[in-house]
């Protein structure tokens, strides 16, 4: 059998199939269909609920030979027909209704509820006597290309869906999907809720798309939560803007600096020996006469001579540029350095200071010898008999600041601690045992007469020979006197190359080398480093005496009386005596 509704087999009409007994698409039944679906409805669902027996071994309605036998065009081609001749009344065989109806596994024909098409059986298909099923359940030919889509009952039909055709300057409606989260539509959980519900089915049956008004309601509203994030954004990239800016200015920008050559304020500033750029523009800056350290460093290096800048007391004005003060410490006339040379003594160093501090006559030298031992004298140097000025010997020659404003016993003590600093490099302890020195003390003492006595640094090793070796106790040419000129005139506070005999024979001061044997109480002036050097190294020649044949610049050296006696006639001669 081929009719609609039935299948390839000759399984029964279903009586819950809207088309059962149909007399055509008018949805007219006949009445024996109608008597046929009422009379069985009840037994239907009686049997329905009876077990299934799986002992029937025979198919009494030959389905599966029949099924067999069909093949599957002359199916379709029975289907076609049925769908243009319009499905006439079907009759069901007694014998099919002679029979006790089993329950039916399938659902096929209309479904009365939703008036679709249920899923029919097909060619093939057999009870599944344990599954209470059919074989090959769930192939469905209308799923397939190949078969006709499956018809609907006229009550349900719809005209197709023609899309609509924008009309000129008007957008299509299926245009891509916008962003339908609610930060960019704009549209919240309850606006959701007040959506209209008509605009939801025709959008869930698919008829024409969004409504137009609320698509211009979420594109101002999309359009607005863009403008919040530019301006976000915006904001964001003009914060890290400032940022970077005002990083590569602090980095790689111009230092703050003053402009001009200052104010008529002035102030002294002292540069330290050693001092580099950034510790003279700390300086600098904390007095007020820079504005930064960069601003200094950054003149110094521009300026061929910046880095020449020596050690010293400079006078400065306030709020200078850079540039400025680069050159103005680059000038003689704003320096504030006291130098201290070789061999000077104390008192001259005295004399010097009250000048540069604008003080009194005597001021500074006064508070020397009263403070003596607080101005930072290594524990050797103290506690010596007879000595003029404890500090004699350890205001050590360099280039000190000294400008006004400043205290004495400031300035005392940065010479001080210079000579321990430079005198402590060696053990001079050590080095005096070797020499057969009493002590350090008499080291530097030793380097002072070495300093005052010769003339260059070719002669102070020479010189320190000859005190070492009238100091020797088997020196009976000189009895161990120094007889040294220079240490007459340390006592008397001259230079005075000139000493009669008579005057160097009746003073008794301590100082008096002609009168007095051995060293003199403590040192005659401040040595250089040269000088020290040769006290430390004397030569081995056997040097006993020396004359200063021109009386500055040149000395001349003896081993013998006989020949010092010779070069003394020599020096008479030049000088005319």
């Amino acid at each position: 059998m081929t009719e609609y509704g039935r299948g390839a087999g000759s399984e029964p009409w279903h009586p819950e199939d809207p088309l059962f007994g149909d007399q055509g698409w008018g949805a007219q039944q006949a009445a024996s269909g109608q008597a046929l679906h009422a009379g069985q409805d009840e037994q239907y669902q009686q049997q329905a609920q009876q077990p299934y027996y799986p002992q029937q071994t025979q198919d009494p309605y030959g389905q599966q030979q029949y099924a067999e036998a069909q093949p599957q065009q002359q199916y379709q081609q029975g289907y076609a027909e049925q769908f243009q001749q319009g499905y006439p009344q079907q009759q069901y065989p007694d014998q099919y209704a002679a029979q006790p109806q089993q329950p039916q596994q399938y659902s096929g024909g209309w479904d009365t509820v939703t008036g679709e098409q249920a899923a029919m059986p097909y060619a093939g298909q057999q009870p599944d006597p344990y599954h209470n099923g059919y074989a090959g359940e769930g192939h469905d030919p209308y799923g397939t290309p190949e078969a006709y889509p499956p018809p609907q009952p006229p009550g349900q039909r719809q005209a197709p869906v023609v899309p609509e055709v924008p009309e000129q300057g008007h957008e299509w409606d299926a245009e891509p999907q916008e962003e339908r989260h609610p930060f960019f539509t704009g549209v919240d959980d309850s606006e959701r809720e007040n959506d209209d519900p008509g605009e939801s089915r025709r959008a869930a049956g698919g008829g024409g798309g969004r409504d137009r008004r609320s698509k211009t309601k979420k594109k101002g509203k999309s359009g607005r939560a863009c403008l919040v994030l530019a301006v976000i954004f915006a904001i964001g990239a003009g914060g890290i803007g400032y940022v970077g800016y005002d990083f590569y200015e602090k980095k790689f920008g111009a230092a703050p600096d003053y402009v001009g050559e200052g104010s008529a304020e002035t102030v002294t500033i002292e540069v330290p020996s050693g001092a580099g750029g950034s510790e003279i523009g700390q300086l600098l800056k904390q007095a007020g006469v820079v504005k930064s350290i960069d601003a200094f460093v950054q003149a110094q290096n521009d300026d061929p001579k910046g880095k020449t800048i020596q050690a010293g007391a400079y006078t400065l004005k306030k709020g200078m540029s850079a540039a400025n003060a680069i050159k103005l410490m680059l000038n003689p006339s704003s320096r504030n350095s006291l130098i201290i040379p070789e061999g000077k003594r104390n008192a001259w160093v005295y004399g010097e200071i009250d000048k540069r501090l604008g003080l009194a006559e005597g001021t500074t030298k006064g508070i020397a010898l009263k403070n003596a031992d607080s101005m930072g004298l290594p524990d050797w140097a103290k506690g010596h008999k007879n000595v003029k000025d404890p500090l004699e010997g350890f205001l050590f020659p360099a280039s000190y600041p000294v400008a006004k404003g400043m205290k004495p016993e400031d300035v005392l003590k940065k010479m001080v601690n210079r000579a321990a600093s430079e005198y402590g490099k060696q053990d001079l302890a050590a080095e005096a045992k070797k020499l057969k020195l009493d002590g350090p003390w008499q080291l530097v003492t030793v380097a002072s007469l070495v300093q005052a006595e010769g003339k260059t640094p070719d002669d102070f090793r020479k010189m320190a020979e000859v005190v070492y070796n009238r100091l020797k106790p088997d020196n009976y040419q000189t009895n161990q006197k120094l007889q040294f000129d220079s240490a007459y005139n340390y006592l008397t506070n001259q230079s005075n190359i000139k000493i009669g005999l008579s005057e160097i024979n009746s003073n008794p001061d301590p100082y008096n080398t002609y009168k007095w044997r051995g060293l003199t109480p403590g040192p005659i002036g401040n040595p250089g480093t040269e000088a020290m050097a040769a006290a430390l190294d004397p030569t081995k020649d056997g040097w006993l005496y020396f004359v200063a044949t021109d009386g500055v610049h040149k000395t001349e050296f003896a081993k013998t009386l006989a020949e010092f006696n010779k070069l003394k006639e020599e020096f008479n001669a030049q000088s005319g005596q």
